[in-house]
């Protein structure tokens, strides 16, 4: 955890099953520090199922070099479901920020209690916005409002840059989930 804006470093894990735009959350937050001016890793990870099977990205954002792009002790973790949470968790460096999808993850009960939990029912507001694919766009807005590394709307302005031009089409809903995953982050 950073204790000032000179000293920024920050590692973060996003997990799920494949399918649920892990990568694609992970990609997007690199670029956005990229973006920046900071430094980053990013380190994707598949399960052997790919699609259905686990999938998880580390990103580490920091001011100076990063010797190593493995985070073994994360300060954040974004997870999208529960075997995530159960995986990850035990992790998670104390007070350390754990953003869960509660539309899949419904008990969290035995967790660290110095943990900063941010429930977000990203499913559900991804559905809402007609797009169920971009419950990971929920979720990354609401980890960018709570951290406050990046604005949400600096974020959205990378996303041509990580999403497959066949993907652009569905870039305003994107930017809204994000945008909407921030403004509960807000509550």
């Amino acid at each position: 955890m950073q204790n000032t804006k000179e000293e920024l470093y920050e590692e973060v894990i996003l997990a799920g099953f494949g399918g649920q735009g892990i990568m694609l959350a992970g990609k997007l937050l690199a670029q956005t520090a990229m973006k920046a001016g900071k430094e980053v890793t990013y380190m994707p990870s598949y399960g052997a199922e790919v699609r259905g099977g686990t999938a998880k990205c580390m990103v580490i954002v920091a001011e100076e070099k990063i010797a190593s792009p493995l985070v073994g002790r994360p300060d954040s973790l974004i997870v999208m479901n529960k075997a995530s949470l159960n995986k990850y968790a035990p992790h998670l460096k104390p007070a350390g920020l754990l953003v869960i999808n509660s539309s899949l993850i419904k008990n969290e009960s035995q967790l660290n209690e110095t943990f900063e939990v941010l429930a977000v029912p990203a499913d559900d507001i991804a559905i809402e916005l007609g797009n169920p694919k971009s419950s990971n766009m929920v979720a990354l807005g609401a980890y960018l409002q709570r951290k406050g590394l990046f604005d949400p709307n600096a974020a959205a302005e990378s996303l041509p840059d990580v999403l497959a031009k066949r993907y652009h089409h569905t870039l305003p809903v994107n930017t809204q989930a994000m945008k909407r995953g921030a403004e509960f982050a807000k509550k």
